[in-house]
C-alpha cells in the first residue's frame, strides 16, 4: 500500500479548493452533479491528481472542463486510445483532462487534471446516476462518501489505482457545498439525513417536490448520507423512457426503455413460517481497522467490539439443531471449530467464550483466503449455507472476491455488512448481489444489532426457486431483457428489471410484467400493468443505467472464462461510448487544443488527499518516541513500522485529535509499537501508550446495555435460569422473583416468562434486534405443557411494573 503526501518539500497548498455538489433525486434514482474547483497557486505548470470514491452502481455519464470562460466536454473513448491521448497533449503542454475507473473496484476514480498553468483555474464537472437503495425503515439511502481509506492490498496483486488512494491530516482544505431537489409521485414524507441540513422546503402543495441544502461548515469527518422517506415507498412501479432519434437503428440508445421496481408480496402464511434449519457461518473482520470507533459521539464502541455484540445476538437466535461457525480475518485466518458443528447449549457457550476473547489484532483484510476455505468444507444435506461477512470493506481485490462469490452462488446465500466510514460499496453491495444476499451499511451512530437481525430474518426465510418473469405486450412489440436472470428474492425488498422495448406497437398503451417463482412448494405470481407512453423529464438516465448494468453483466461474463473474450471487450466499449457512461475499458478524456505552451523541465505532481488519520499516528508517535520528527510510518491495517521520510508532526493537530479520538489509535500505535520488542526506546513508547489508553479507558465508563445483558443469560433452547444475574437485569432481588413465582411454574418457566414480559414492555422499541430471542423463548414455553399461564402473567406484569397481554407474548 502506497500513501503518497500531499505537499512538495516546500509545502505547496492542494490546487483542490472547493467541491459543489447538486443532487437531484426523481423518485428512487439520484442524478448527482459535482464541481471541482482547482487553482495552481505555484510558479511553474502543474498536474494534479485526484483518486476518489463514487457509488459502487453510479454510472458516470458527463465530464466537463471549464477554464475561464472556456468549457471542453469530454467524450469517452477506449481507455489506452484516452490515455495515450493525455500524455501527449500534457507532454505538449495542452490542457488535458482524464477520469478513468479503477480495474479493482468499480467505486474508485481517479481524475487527472494536466498542465494547469501557473495562477490558473479550472472548474471540473462529474455527473452520474445512482440508484438509491431501500433501507429497513423504507427509506432510500443516498451516500455521498467523503472517505476513501487506504485499501488493503494483498501481496501479489497488482492494485492499479487502488493503491494510489492518498492519505494526509484529518481536515481536508477544500470546503463542500451541497443542494438536494427531490421528486416523486408519491408525496416526500420527510428527509434525514447524519449531517446537519437547512430547513426542508416543499415546492408544491402536495409535497410531491422539495429542497434542502446541506448546512455550512461540513468537515469531511463522514459521508454525507440522506434519507428519502415517501408515502407508499413499496409500490410496484414502471418508468418507461424515450430513446434518442439520432442513435442507430436498433441500438439501445435509440429504442425506449422500460425500468421495473417489483416488490414481491409473499403469502401471509409463509411470511411468518421461518426455517428451523441451516449453516450459519459467520466471518468477521479483526484487522487493525476494526480497531477504530463506530462514530465519536456518546456512547460509541470500537466496531470490533459492536460486531462482537451482535454476534452473541445471532448466536442466541439460532434455532436448535442448527449448524454453525465463526472465523475471525486479517493478513491470516482462523474458525472456532474445524468445521460447523451443531446448535446447542455446549456448542453455543464454547462460542460465546471464544467471542468475548475477539480483539482487531489479526493485520491486514485479506478475505479471499478464508472465503475460499469456506468454500471448500462440505455442505450439510438439508442445511442451506447462509454466509454473513462483516468487514469494514477496505481491499485492493475487490473483483477477485466478487468471482469467488458467484462461483459458489448454487452453494450458499451471502450477506454483507459495511462497517464505518469508507467502507468499499463495490465490495460490500457486490458480495451479497453475487450471493444471492442482502446487503447492509452501517455508518455513523447506527446500530449494528438491528440491520443484522433484519438480514437473519432474510436468511431465515424460504427460498425463492424457479423464478420466471414474462412480459405481454401489444403487437409489434418485442422486449430484450438487459438485466441479468433474477436469483433471489426477498419479502418486502425492491427487485429491478432494465428492458429495452422493439419495434413499433399496432395500438395497445399497456405492457404487463410478470413475475412468477415457487416459494415452500406454492406457486406465487406478481403482476404489474404498466403504460408505454414515455415519461418525461427524466433525461437518458434511465438508458444509462440501463446500459451500465448490461456492461456490468458483460464485464462478469468477460472474467467468468467466458471463450469470445476480445468481442466481449468490444461490446463493452461500443456500449460505453454509445451510452456515454464509464466502464472499465474506457474513460473520458477532454484536451484543450488551444492551451499550447512550453513547458520547461517536468510537471509538479500533486496527489489530493483525502482523509485519514495517518498524520495524526506520526504525531502522536513524536512525543511519545521523544523525537521532534518520525522516521517511521505506520501501516493501521497491518499494524506495522516502516521506514519513511522524517515529518514534522503538526502540533495542532496532535492537541485536537488527542482529545478527540484516542482509544482506538492509541491502541492501535501501542500495537504496532510491540511489533518491535527488541528495541527498547519502543518498548517504553509502548508503556507509555498502554498508560494513556488505560487513563482514557478510566474515564469513560460504558454503560451498561440491559438489553444484551438479558440475551447473553438465555440458553440455546430459549429458557432463562431463574437466579441473581436475572433478577439484577429487572433492577429486583432474587428473593424478590422467587416469592412471586406462581404455584403451577417451576423457576425457568417463571424466569422465560418474565424475560418476554420485560421485553415487551420495556424493550419494545428494539423488537427487530430480540424478536427471534422472543421467538425461541415462546416455543419453549409451549413445549412445557404448563397449561392456562394468564394469571402468571398478571403476577409477571404487576411486579416488572407493565401491561402486557399473554397474546402480546405469542404463548
Amino acid at each position: 500500500m502506497e500513501n503518497y503526501g500531499l505537499l512538495s518539500e516546500n509545502n505547496v497548498p492542494v490546487p483542490l479548493k472547493s467541491i459543489s455538489v447538486q443532487v437531484r433525486v426523481q423518485d428512487h434514482v439520484a442524478t448527482v452533479s459535482s464541481t471541482l474547483q482547482y487553482v495552481n497557486e505555484e510558479e511553474r505548470p502543474l498536474e494534479a491528481l485526484f483518486v476518489f470514491p463514487l457509488p459502487a452502481d453510479a454510472a458516470v455519464c458527463h465530464f466537463s472542463a471549464k477554464i475561464g470562460e472556456q468549457e471542453i466536454v469530454a467524450e469517452v473513448q477506449d481507455r489506452e486510445s484516452a490515455r495515450d491521448q493525455y500524455d501527449d497533449a500534457v507532454s505538449s503542454g495542452q490542457q488535458a483532462f482524464l477520469l478513468e475507473e479503477s480495474a479493482e473496484s468499480p467505486d474508485v476514480f481517479r481524475l487527472s487534471v494536466g498542465c494547469l498553468s501557473a495562477g490558473q483555474n479550472a472548474a471540473v464537472t462529474i455527473i452520474y446516476i445512482t440508484e438509491l437503495a431501500v433501507q429497513a425503515d423504507h427509506s432510500l439511502r443516498f451516500c455521498l462518501p467523503a472517505v476513501l481509506n487506504p485499501r488493503y492490498t494483498p501481496a501479489g496483486s497488482g492494485a492499479g489505482i487502488v493503491s494510489e488512494i492518498s492519505s494526509g491530516c484529518g481536515a481536508v482544505p477544500y470546503t463542500l457545498t451541497l443542494s438536494v431537489h427531490v421528486s416523486s409521485p408519491k408525496p416526500i414524507s420527510k428527509l434525514e439525513s447524519n449531517c446537519s441540513l437547512d430547513p426542508l422546503v416543499f415546492l408544491q402543495s402536495d409535497h410531491t417536490q422539495a429542497t434542502v441544502n446541506l448546512s455550512p461548515g461540513h468537515m469531511f469527518d463522514k459521508d454525507f448520507e440522506l434519507f428519502v422517506f415517501y408515502q407508499d415507498t413499496h409500490q410496484p412501479s414502471a418508468i418507461v423512457e424515450a430513446g434518442v432519434t439520432t442513435a442507430p437503428p436498433g441500438s439501445l440508445m435509440r429504442d425506449p426503455v422500460v425500468m421495473i421496481s417489483l416488490y414481491p408480496e409473499f403469502p401471509e402464511d409463509v411470511k411468518k413460517s421461518l426455517a428451523t434449519r441451516g449453516e450459519f457461518v459467520f466471518v468477521i473482520d479483526r484487522s487493525g481497522s476494526m480497531g477504530s470507533m463506530m462514530h465519536y459521539g456518546k456512547g460509541a464502541k470500537m466496531r470490533i467490539e459492536s460486531a462482537k455484540d451482535t454476534l452473541l445476538l445471532l448466536l442466541k437466535s439460532l434455532p436448535m439443531g442448527c449448524y454453525f461457525n465463526i472465523y475471525g480475518f486479517g493478513s491470516h485466518f482462523e474458525s472456532f471449530f474445524p468445521q460447523s458443528v451443531v446448535y446447542n447449549q455446549e456448542t453455543m457457550d464454547q462460542a460465546l467464550k471464544r467471542v468475548k476473547e475477539m480483539k482487531s489484532d489479526m493485520g491486514g483484510t485479506e478475505i479471499l483466503t478464508p472465503l475460499k476455505h469456506i468454500y471448500s468444507q462440505r455442505c450439510h444435506p438439508d442445511h442451506p449455507r447462509q454466509l454473513f461477512v462483516f468487514t469494514d470493506g477496505e481491499v485492493g481485490n475487490t473483483k477477485e472476491v466478487l468471482d469467488l462469490v458467484k462461483s459458489h452462488a448454487h452453494s450458499h446465500r451471502c450477506f454483507s455488512f459495511g462497517i464505518g466510514e469508507g467502507a468499499s460499496a463495490a465490495l460490500i453491495t457486490g458480495m451479497a448481489r453475487e450471493g444471492s444476499g442482502h446487503a447492509q451499511f452501517i455508518t455513523d451512530t447506527d446500530r449494528m444489532q438491528p440491520k443484522v437481525m433484519q438480514s437473519l430474518r432474510f436468511a431465515l426465510q424460504p427460498a425463492v426457486v424457479n423464478i420466471s418473469v414474462d412480459w405481454t405486450l401489444p403487437d409489434g412489440l418485442t422486449v430484450e431483457t438487459l438485466s441479468p436472470p433474477i436469483n433471489v428474492l426477498f419479502q418486502g425488498q425492491r427487485t429491478l428489471i432494465y428492458a429495452q422495448l422493439k419495434g413499433e406497437s399496432s395500438g395497445g398503451s399497456e405492457g404487463t410484467v410478470t413475475v412468477k417463482y415457487s416459494l415452500k412448494d406454492q406457486p406465487v405470481t406478481n403482476q404489474l400493468h404498466f403504460c408505454l407512453k414515455p415519461t418525461e423529464e427524466t433525461g437518458l438516465s434511465i438508458h444509462r443505467l440501463a446500459a451500465r448494468t448490461l456492461i456490468r453483466s458483460l464485464e462478469q461474463e468477460k472474467r467468468s472464462g467466458a471463450a469470445d473474450v476480445e468481442g466481449i471487450r468490444s461490446r463493452m466499449v461500443e456500449l460505453s461510448v454509445q451510452a456515454g457512461v464509464s466502464s472499465v475499458h474506457t474513460a473520458f478524456i477532454a484536451v484543450n487544443k488551444d492551451s499550447r505552451q512550453t513547458v520547461k523541465g517536468p510537471l509538479q505532481q500533486r496527489r489530493v488527499q483525502t482523509c485519514d488519520y495517518s498524520d495524526f499516528i506520526h504525531a502522536l508517535a513524536a512525543p511519545i518516541c521523544g523525537r521532534s520528527t518520525i522516521n517511521y510510518c505506520i501501516d493501521i491495517d497491518s499494524l506495522s513500522l516502516k521506514a519513511a521520510q522524517p515529518v514534522q508532526p503538526p502540533a495542532s493537530k496532535f492537541r485536537e485529535y488527542k482529545q478527540a479520538k484516542p482509544k482506538s489509535l492509541l491502541g492501535k500505535l501501542g500495537q504496532a509499537l510491540s511489533r518491535n520488542h527488541d528495541s527498547k526506546s519502543f518498548r517504553h513508547s509502548r508503556m507509555m501508550v498502554e498508560g494513556c489508553r488505560a487513563s482514557s479507558a478510566r474515564k469513560v465508563e460504558p454503560q451498561k446495555d440491559l438489553l444484551l445483558e438479558l440475551v447473553s443469560l438465555q440458553k440455546a433452547s430459549g429458557c432463562w435460569d431463574l437466579d441473581a444475574t436475572l433478577a439484577d437485569v429487572f433492577g429486583k432481588t432474587e428473593d424478590e422473583l422467587t416469592n412471586q413465582k406462581p404455584a403451577q411454574v417451576d423457576g425457568s418457566v417463571w424466569a422465560t416468562l418474565l424475560a418476554l414480559i420485560w421485553l415487551y414492555g420495556c424493550k419494545i422499541e428494539q423488537q427487530v434486534e430480540w424478536q427471534f430471542v422472543a421467538m425461541k423463548a415462546a416455543s419453549w414455553i409451549g413445549s412445557q405443557k404448563v397449561g392456562d399461564l394468564s394469571q402468571c402473567v398478571c403476577a409477571g406484569n404487576v411486579l416488572l411494573g407493565c401491561q402486557v397481554t399473554k397474546e402480546t407474548l405469542g404463548i
